[in-house]
C-alpha cells in the first residue's frame, strides 16, 4: 500500500491511504434523464446522500426528457472535472457517445436503472431484473384469480422504451406459464393497451379510455405504480373498483404499499430507487479507489413481488418514494 507521508520537525507525521486520497478528490456527477416523476426524485435524492456519505463532492442534473439535454449535461459534468458519472439513460442507444467521451476522459461510468446499450464503454448497469419481477408478479396474479379468465387493461409508459417492454413480457410470461402449470390452461385477453407516460395522470386518462371501450375489464396491469395509482382513481370515479385487481409489473411506491397492505391493490414488483443509486455510487467510487469489483455488464439486485403476505418487509412510510 502506498503512504503519503507530511512530516513535520520531529513532530510526527501525517499518513493517508492512496484509497483516502482518492476519495478526498471524488467528484460524482450524477445525470438523471428526468426528474419528473417521484420514482427519480428519490433515486437522485438517495445517489446525492450515497456520493456525499462516501466524502465525495456531488453534482446533478435534470435532463428534463430530453436526450439532447442529457447529452450536454453530461459534456458539462466533464467540463467540471468529475471523476464518477452515475446515469440514468433517456435512450439505451443516444447516450453512448457521451458516455464513450466520459470514459475516455477518465471518468468511472456506471448506469442505473434504465438500460444503457451495452455497446457503450462503462462500468456495469444496475436496476432490478425486470423480467425476474414481473414473473414474480404473473405467478402471483395467476394464483390469486385461481384460472379463472382474465380481462386485463394495460397501461404502458412510452413507445419503444425498453424496461416497458421487458415488465409487461415478464409479468405476461409468468402469468401464461403459472396458468399453464397450475391449471392446464391459460385463458388471458390484453382487451387494449394505453399509454399512461409513467405518470399518475397520464395512468388515470389512459384508464378513462381503455373503461370506456371496455367495460369488463377485470385486472389493470400497469408498468410502474403511478399509472396504476391513477388507473385506480378512474375506476374508483367510474364505480368500477370492486371487481377489478390492480397489479403493477415493478416500482414499490409507498403509497402502492399502504394499499397493498390495505387490501386494495394487489402486487408490484420491488424496484428500491434508494437501493439502486446507493448501489450505483458504491461501484463507481470502488472503481475510482482502483478496488476489484469483477461486474458484468448488468448488474441486478433481488427480485420480489411484494403482496400483502411480505409488505412490512418494504414498507417505509417516510420514504420519499
Amino acid at each position: 500500500m502506498k503512504l503519503a507521508i507530511f512530516a513535520g520537525a520531529l513532530m510526527g507525521a501525517t499518513v493517508m491511504t492512496s484509497a483516502a486520497m482518492a476519495q478526498e478528490s471524488c467528484s460524482i456527477g450524477v445525470s438523471m434523464y428526468t426528474l419528473d416523476a417521484p420514482y427519480f426524485a428519490a433515486q437522485e435524492a438517495a445517489a446525492r446522500q450515497a456520493a456525499e456519505d462516501a466524502g465525495c463532492t456531488v453534482r446533478t442534473a435534470d435532463g428534463q426528457n430530453d436526450m439532447v439535454k442529457q447529452m450536454g449535461d453530461i459534456e458539462d459534468m466533464i467540463a467540471a472535472g468529475v471523476n464518477v458519472l452515475i446515469v440514468n439513460p433517456r435512450d439505451p442507444l443516444g447516450l453512448v457517445p457521451a458516455v464513450n467521451a466520459a470514459t475516455a476522459e477518465g471518468v468511472k461510468v456506471v448506469a442505473m436503472d434504465s438500460m444503457l446499450d451495452a455497446s457503450a464503454n462503462f462500468i456495469t448497469n444496475v436496476s432490478a431484473s425486470n423480467a425476474e419481477n414481473g414473473k414474480l408478479v404473473g405467478q402471483w396474479l395467476a394464483t390469486a384469480t385461481g384460472g379463472k379468465p382474465l380481462k386485463i387493461a394495460l397501461i404502458s409508459g412510452q413507445k419503444g422504451n425498453l424496461v416497458g417492454e421487458a415488465r409487461r413480457l415478464g409479468v405476461l410470461s409468468g402469468l401464461l406459464e403459472a396458468q399453464l402449470t397450475n391449471y392446464g390452461n391459460a385463458d388471458i385477453s390484453i382487451v387494449g393497451q394505453g399509454w399512461g407516460g409513467w405518470s399518475t395522470d397520464g395512468g388515470l386518462t389512459a384508464m378513462e379510455d381503455l373503461l370506456t371501450a371496455h367495460p369488463d375489464i377485470n385486472v389493470v396491469l400497469g408498468e410502474n405504480d403511478s399509472m396504476v395509482i391513477g388507473a385506480r382513481e378512474a375506476l374508483k370515479a367510474a364505480g368500477r373498483l370492486d371487481g377489478v385487481l390492480l397489479v403493477a409489473a415493478a416500482d414499490g411506491q409507498k403509497e402502492a404499499y399502504a394499499m397493498i397492505k390495505n387490501g386494495e391493490y394487489g402486487a408490484t414488483g420491488l424496484n428500491d430507487p434508494a437501493a439502486l443509486a446507493k448501489m450505483a455510487v458504491d461501484i463507481g467510487v470502488k472503481a475510482l479507489n482502483g478496488e476489484e469489483q469483477n461486474l458484468g455488464k448488468y448488474t441486478f439486485t433481488d427480485p420480489a413481488a411484494v403482496t400483502k403476505d411480505n409488505v412490512d418487509q418494504y414498507y417505509k412510510p417516510d420514504s420519499v418514494f
